[in-house]
């Protein structure tokens, strides 16, 4: 079937020994890597249904390295799978060569294996894991202290997303601190951890906070380790100025785009909205009738009120009375409802299937929910969003580095650059401090308070 993974971790070693000449080997691999790199990055199983969407989005030719490349992946991992079957009577191993759209952690990494099978830093063997996404319920971790992290964090209500972020460092720390276990480390050795990211890993600020927050609350909330007063080199603060787009390059690429796609950068342009703001946007947080867009849970978990562009309500309009359409077919197809904050969930089981808190833009298919298990309709992806701006700047001819962000850098500048007060724009953009929006100042077309060049007053 086109839905079952393909787990082939020993595809390298069985390559190299296939009757193939050694340029077409190294086609092969290159192939083979790009393409077990896109499963892992779209926590996408390595299946044939998956191999279709590459192929879209890799080549637009119906032949090439990549497609002969694949048909040689699956035919052989399929031998190596039923190889492995008669052998030991037992199903393979899951998480070898595949990965399910649960998380991260358990993408095929470039050897065709999820990261999950992987030896431990004790040199086991890492976890089984199952080949559909368990609840997270039964998902409680392999080692004692990841047990503890995910009680900890659950307990809290914390979101998935943190979760996954939580959990991906501890098993780091884990692995840097190997073979001595969590449990029996200090400060010292978090402090010697979080000074490596930023001498040798070169990492930046925002990646050491992040590690830190993950670890404090790794050590001391679900170890019940005291840290102490931790001395650690401080990753050096790179003052990075926004790319920001002129007008004209917004309307350049909004010409290269239609439909939803280009409702979705719009809106993210003239309201200016994170990306996850606007993925997560539901039915009632539009208002058209006040014209104001109502943002939810954003950075930080804050609310707020910003603007909803006058020329996108009509396309709204329309975009709703389609959206309601979908809304009916999934409930007469028994469609569980969307997802919601597990408290709301508690309180009112069946208000997912309601009509307001639909999301405002979701995904085309139905998916499986990394949290419960349970199939239901999803917003729409994060990196198939990033990939539509990604081809649509390209289109458009631009040089510069265009991501979903660069769009709420260029909202914020182009507020200041009208004439806009800095207070208005920091409350619409959800800052705490004002010393944040103050970086855009730094990058209008006229800075300071509308000076002119010397050179222009000849």
């Amino acid at each position: 079937m086109h839905t079952d993974p393909i787990r082939f971790p020993r595809w390298k070693e069985a390559l190299a020994s296939a009757s193939i000449t050694p340029q077409v080997k190294a086609a092969y691999t290159r192939e083979i890597l790009s393409f077990l790199k896109y499963c892992k990055a779209s926590h996408s199983a390595a299946t044939v249904a998956v191999v279709k969407e590459y192929l879209d989005w890799r080549e637009k030719q119906s032949r090439g390295p990549a497609r002969e490349a694949l048909r040689w992946f699956f035919r052989e991992g399929k031998k190596a799978m039923s190889l492995a079957l008669g052998q030991d009577g037992n199903a393979p191993v899951p998480g070898e060569g595949c990965a399910t759209r649960r998380s991260g952690s358990d993408a095929p990494d470039e050897n065709g294996s999820g990261r999950h099978s992987e030896m431990s830093s004790r040199g086991r063997p890492g976890p089984r894991r199952p080949l559909e996404p368990p609840p997270a319920a039964t998902d409680l971790g392999s080692e004692p202290w990841e047990r503890d992290l995910i009680k900890a964090i659950r307990e809290r209500g914390f979101l998935w997303r943190t979760e996954q972020t939580y959990r991906e460092w501890a098993m780091r720390f884990a692995r840097f601190v190997a073979p001595r276990s969590p449990y029996a480390v200090s400060g010292e050795e978090v402090a010697a951890f979080l000074s490596a990211m930023a001498v040798q890993g070169r990492t930046s600020p925002s990646s050491q906070k992040q590690a830190l927050n993950a670890l404090v609350f790794f050590m001391q909330e679900a170890l019940h380790r005291d840290l102490g007063k931790m001395e650690f080199q401080r990753a050096y603060p790179q003052q990075r100025l926004p790319t920001v787009l002129s007008p004209g390059e917004c309307q350049s690429i909004f010409a290269q785009l239609e439909g939803r796609p280009r409702l979705m950068v719009e809106l993210a342009y003239g309201s200016g909205l994170r990306l996850m703001e606007l993925l997560r946007l539901r039915v009632h947080h539009v208002d058209i009738e006040r014209q104001r867009l109502q943002v939810h849970g954003g950075k930080g978990d804050k609310d707020r009120i910003t603007v909803l562009p006058e020329k996108l309500l009509p396309v709204l309009r329309e975009h709703l009375s389609r959206l309601q359409e979908l809304w009916q077919a999934d409930r007469a197809g028994g469609l569980p409802g969307v997802w919601l904050p597990e408290g709301l969930a508690r309180k009112y089981p069946k208000a997912g299937e309601s009509w307001q808190w639909q999301w405002l833009f979701p995904a085309k298919k139905p998916g499986i929910d990394p949290a419960t298990g349970i199939r239901r309709r999803h917003h729409l992806s994060d990196m198939s969003f990033q990939r539509t701006v990604k081809s649509a700047a390209a289109r458009a001819g631009l040089a510069k580095r265009v991501t979903p962000h660069t769009f709420r850098h260029s909202f914020a500048t182009h507020l200041l650059e009208s004439g806009a007060d800095i207070r208005t724009v920091q409350e619409l953009l959800g800052h705490a401090s004002v010393e944040t929006t103050q970086i855009y100042t730094h990058v209008m077309k006229k800075p300071g308070l509308g000076v002119r060049s010397p050179l222009d007053r000849e």
